[in-house]
């Protein structure tokens, strides 16, 4: 079947994990934020009481685990949260020097450190900004969560920064970096194309070279569900988020990104090695509460509890659960992650990987989605087409194979 005219350079780039399959990633959680925003579910703690204990407990788990990565080199370092950037500098260097001392690190690893735009700025030093400190670190990728230029969409999911200070951020940030991420939200209830295409038009003119941008959905049990089922928020809108979804990928590319994962948009050389990692099976090791591990059939995630956290690690036990994927469960993760890149899904590994009944499974089960022309097939390769890029995810769950 012919493919989409728009994909016919971006099948091309070759896979970023092809020639790496010895390497690994780290990601560390910092389990804290200034202030809790409406839609968010993860893992973090307003209250900085035991951030102290936390930061020496990240580093004692980096030394309890070195031996699950002793055949692996580390290429990536990704501090997530929660809000990596409450961290000083100088408890983020005891931390990369952690894994420096007990891992296998790559010359020149990719080092990102997630950051809120009022933390960035409320940091000034002789040098006039924290980012040479950054720099001075080994940190060189920086994930800035703005999700809108706009002041009224800031207060309504409760963000910590202002418009003023996305903005005054960007400006400075882009001086000291430029391999920058920035967050944006889609799918706002009532937000006009008008207003989100000014939003994109804000991020480009700043020259960031990464765009990561998902829609706003409703978590359970978070503060923006409860608003909506007492009637205080408008509820999500799916054509709306479609409309903007579209809007995205065509601005994006004009711009001269790569839509290289379905909520991900780099320039060719800055695509998110630490993520692409994650989409391509390689091995990754969580540390911090409530952090997920892989490693090739087995996955582990750590309690979610600051304090039982801490408590175990003092006690040199690990907090976490583990459990050993099924060939099926693996088959379902490779497709799932395989379907949201521009890299696919493998016939030939699925066959080497998972076995002949898999691969005629998945040609099944996908022929009704190529005929809708919301995947298609060249090259040994099956990957979703434009039009079935929102769908994704169900397009996906429908190729899984089930008892």
């Amino acid at each position: 079947m012919k493919k989409d005219l728009d994909y016919n350079h971006l099948s091309n780039i070759s896979n970023p994990t092809e020639e790496r399959q010895s390497t690994a990633g780290i990601y560390i959680h910092i389990p804290f934020c200034k202030q809790a925003c409406y839609y968010c579910d993860f893992h973090f703690s307003t209250s900085l009481k035991k951030k102290d204990e936390l930061v020496q407990a990240l580093g004692k788990e980096l030394e309890l685990r070195q031996n699950e990565l002793k055949n692996h080199t580390i290429e990536t370092i990704y501090f997530g949260g929660g809000t990596p950037s409450l961290l000083t500098i100088e408890e983020l260097r005891f931390l990369i020097a952690k894994v420096y001392k007990n891992y296998q690190v790559i010359e020149n690893p990719e080092i990102t450190l997630e950051a809120n735009p009022d933390d960035l700025l409320s940091v000034r030093d002789q040098s006039g900004t924290i980012f040479e400190d950054y720099k001075n670190i080994g940190i060189n990728r920086l994930s800035i969560g703005i999700q809108s230029f706009f002041e009224d969409d800031l207060i309504a999911m409760n963000r910590a920064h202002s418009s003023l200070e996305a903005k005054e951020c960007l400006s400075e940030a882009t001086r000291h970096f430029n391999n920058i991420t920035i967050d944006l939200i889609y799918g706002i209830p009532n937000m006009s194309l008008e207003k989100w295409n000014k939003n994109l038009e804000m991020a480009f003119g700043f020259g960031v070279n990464h765009i990561s941008s998902y829609a706003l959905t409703v978590e359970p049990k978070t503060a923006l569900d409860t608003f909506i089922k007492k009637g205080q928020y408008p509820p999500m809108d799916d054509a709306l988020a479609q409309l903007h979804f579209k809007h995205l990928i065509a601005e994006t590319q004009k711009q001269g990104f790569v839509h290289y994962e379905i909520s991900n948009f780099g320039k060719p050389g800055f695509f998110s090695k630490h993520n692409t990692s994650y989409w391509q099976g390689t091995p990754y090791l969580g540390i911090g509460p409530s952090a997920h591990s892989f490693h090739g059939n087995t996955r582990s995630w750590n309690v979610a509890n600051n304090t039982k956290y801490i408590k175990g690690i003092q006690e040199n036990k690990l907090p976490h659960t583990m459990e050993t994927l099924t060939v099926q469960e693996q088959y379902n993760e490779y497709v799932m992650t395989g379907l949201r890149t521009i890299w696919g899904v493998s016939l030939d590994k699925v066959e080497t990987d998972f076995g002949t009944v898999f691969k005629t499974y998945l040609l099944e089960q996908s022929k009704k989605h190529i005929n809708q022309q919301l995947l298609y097939l060249d090259g040994g390769k099956l990957t979703v087409a434009e039009k079935g890029k929102f769908l994704s995810d169900g397009i996906a769950s429908d190729l899984f194979k089930l008892d």
